[in-house]
């Protein structure tokens, strides 16, 4: 049976030297004591793993050794990268971790339980020569007044998949990372309050962070569907921005790339402006940019885009370069 360190096959080594190549020009070198790399994944149904370089048509799981090193190579350009979608069987995530080496850490939370946590947890993946986690870690969980309102878009329950939050320092500089999954539901309306408690919670724990030279990000999948609709006008009602590099550029293997913003705007890295509009973080935001894998896996095989998200992932890895 063939290993994830092994020697890939030549047409594998083929497509990942492409990719390899694609990063060099798409995402910055990673300058010790310069800059640190943050990116967000979700990784569809993150799980388990067939060992083959290439698992036949008919595989399950169709994730193979070939897309997890794809997947590898795109992980170790960034310091650190909160994963969605990672489940009870962490078999892809053991073999991913063996392959980046002991320099690599995670940290994160246990399987969400019920149909709505759909066996998820929340990771974050770290290059331990580059940051280290500072103390805080913690599940964030609404208060009991909040469940008490009365409202239409009142939250009525906690989270379907808890918010996961992680400081991490570097150098002199800390991040505080607030990774989450807002529940998909049967209408994009359910999603509504979710994302209106995650905006009010955040909007509080940044007020009281400002002023110990924190830098709070929340990062994720908020299964917003479009720029400018309500679950938007949700997300940012408390003042959360994304950066503009970030509002062009695709979120899925099936969006429109001409028109990113207008359909499956899911991803998103933001943090909070205050009330004149001043940057409430003290970091500052070099550049960003998403990585479209589609063009360099599997060249030797006819696969459609359907078939390369389950092998990969349905998502595109978003990241954001900060000066330190």
């Amino acid at each position: 049976m063939p290993d994830i360190t092994d020697s890939p096959p030549p047409a594998v080594a083929r497509d990942i030297a492409a990719l390899c190549a694609h990063l060099d020009q798409r995402v910055p070198k990673r300058l010790p004591g310069q800059n640190l790399l943050i990116a967000t994944w979700n990784l569809r149904a993150f799980a388990s793993l067939t060992r083959e370089w290439t698992a036949p048509a008919k595989a399950s799981p169709k994730r193979d050794l070939r897309a997890l090193l794809a997947i590898g190579e795109i992980i170790r350009r960034f310091d650190v990268i909160a994963l969605q979608e990672v489940k009870g069987d962490l078999r892809a995530l053991r073999d991913l971790l063996r392959w980046l080496g002991d320099d690599w850490a995670f940290l994160m939370t246990d399987v969400t339980q019920g149909a709505s946590g759909n066996d998820e947890r929340m990771a974050f993946l770290y290059d331990t020569t580059r940051l280290k986690p500072s103390g805080l870690a913690c599940e964030l969980v609404v208060p009991q007044e909040w469940l008490q309102q009365v409202g239409p878009d009142a939250l009525q329950r906690q989270f379907a998949r808890t918010p996961y939050a992680v400081s991490f320092r570097a150098g002199a500089t800390t991040f505080i990372l607030v990774t989450l999954h807002v529940l998909y539901g049967s209408s994009s309306t359910e999603r509504i309050p979710e994302l209106k408690a995650i905006a009010r919670w955040m909007r509080d724990w940044a007020d009281q962070t400002s002023d110990w030279s924190q830098n709070l990000i929340v990062l994720g999948d908020f299964n917003i569907d479009r720029q400018g609709d309500q679950l938007w006008q949700a997300f940012t009602s408390t003042g959360l921005t994304v950066p503009d590099a970030l509002n062009k550029v695709p979120r899925t293997l099936f969006s429109n790339p001409d028109k990113p913003d207008q359909g499956a705007f899911y991803d998103q890295i933001a943090w909070f402006k205050d009330s004149t509009g001043q940057q409430q973080m003290h970091a500052r935001l070099r550049q960003a940019g998403h990585i479209d894998f589609t063009p360099f896996l599997y060249s030797d095989q006819k696969m459609t885009r359907l078939a390369l998200s389950h092998r990969v992932s349905d998502h595109f890895p978003l990241w954001a370069e900060f000066a330190l």
